[in-house]
Order: C-alpha cells, then sequence, then structure tokens
C-alpha cells in the first residue's frame, strides 16, 4: 500500500471480531513506532502490551470510566453517553491493548517534546496497523483512571501512562470524515 493512501484510508476503529493478532505483528507494529523521530533521540517511550486475561483486567479498569461520563451528558448528548459506555466497557472487543508511557518530568518544554515524539510515534504504528489490514484506535487516557491503568500495565516507576492502542481485526467501515482543509497559511 502506499504510503498517501495508508494515510487517507486510516480510520479508528472502535469495533473488533475478537480474532486474535499475532504477537509476531504486534511485534513488527510496535517496531514501526520507534522509527519516529524524538528529539535528540531520546525515543521517550515504551510499549506495554495487553493480551488474555491481562487485557481483561484493564478493560475492566477502562470500564470504570462510563461512571465519569455523567459529567458529560450535556457535551455528548444520550446517545454519545450511551456509545462510549458501550466502548469503554468492552473495549471494542479488540484483543490487543497496548499502553504507551513515557517518561515523567517536571520540564513544560521536556513535557511538549516527549508528547510530540510519542504522537509521532503513535502514528507510525496507526499507519503500520493499516498497512497490515489490522484495525485501529488510539486512546487518551482518561486522567482520572490513570494510576489504575499504569498499575495494570506495570509501568515502571518515573514513567506515566499517556495513551493507549487498542487493536484487532476490524469488525466496522468507518466512513470518512470531512477534513478541514483551511489550515494552512503560506508564508514568503
Amino acid at each position: 500500500m502506499e504510503l498517501m493512501d495508508a494515510i487517507r484510508s486510516r480510520r479508528s476503529i472502535r469495533v473488533f471480531d475478537g480474532t486474535p493478532v499475532a504477537r509476531e505483528v504486534v511485534a513488527e507494529l510496535i517496531d514501526a513506532a520507534t522509527y519516529a523521530p524524538s528529539r535528540m533521540n531520546v525515543q521517550p517511550w515504551y510499549f506495554h502490551v495487553a493480551m488474555g486475561e491481562s487485557r481483561a483486567r484493564i478493560a475492566e479498569v477502562m470500564a470504570m470510566t462510563t461512571s465519569y461520563l455523567d459529567e458529560y451528558l450535556d457535551m455528548l448528548g444520550p446517545e454519545g453517553v450511551e456509545h462510549a459506555a458501550r466502548f469503554y466497557a468492552e473495549l471494542g472487543r479488540a484483543p490487543v491493548i497496548i499502553g504507551v508511557a513515557s517518561p515523567c518530568t517536571d520540564d513544560e518544554h521536556e513535557a511538549r517534546d516527549y508528547a510530540i515524539s510519542v504522537g509521532a510515534a503513535l502514528e507510525n504504528l496507526l499507519l503500520a496497523a493499516v498497512g497490515r489490514g489490522i484495525g485501529a484506535c488510539s486512546i487518551s487516557v482518561p486522567h482520572w483512571i490513570s494510576d489504575r491503568l499504569a498499575e495494570q500495565f506495570d509501568i515502571a516507576d518515573g514513567w506515566q501512562i499517556t495513551s493507549m492502542i487498542v487493536l484487532g481485526h476490524a469488525d466496522e467501515v468507518p466512513a470518512p470524515r470531512e477534513r478541514d482543509t483551511d489550515v494552512v497559511t503560506y508564508l514568503t
């Protein structure tokens, strides 16, 4: 698959058929993530892969997220809350959940650089998944359960969980969404 085709066809998959993904495929996707750029090549990421029992424990923690969704009822509306609660309760039946961690820092510039680098690594992984025919969705970690998730993923001291990726074989084909084309100013 050509790179631009992968970029244009990538969708956030939230419904999976539950079929396991081979460990070798997961390793290939993570390998692609590690080729992302990072300031001074610090590579501020670590990937924690949960399958089987560990995946089930993480899904239980993520299901706690729905207990806080009442706060967002006005913003999401009843259908949005129902959809989010259903997704968080089972994580779309994705057989693989990857917790992404980065080093803790109090330096705001370093934190920004880490976030940019981790974001680039996530995009590499997501595009590699498209190339392999694997569905994936990047999830921001809800701050109110981040400690519980860090414990389940066995995140090392001095590191924090920043994101998760659920992946598996897609059981949906989301329609393309409109893209904002008014996002650039050319300076001469």
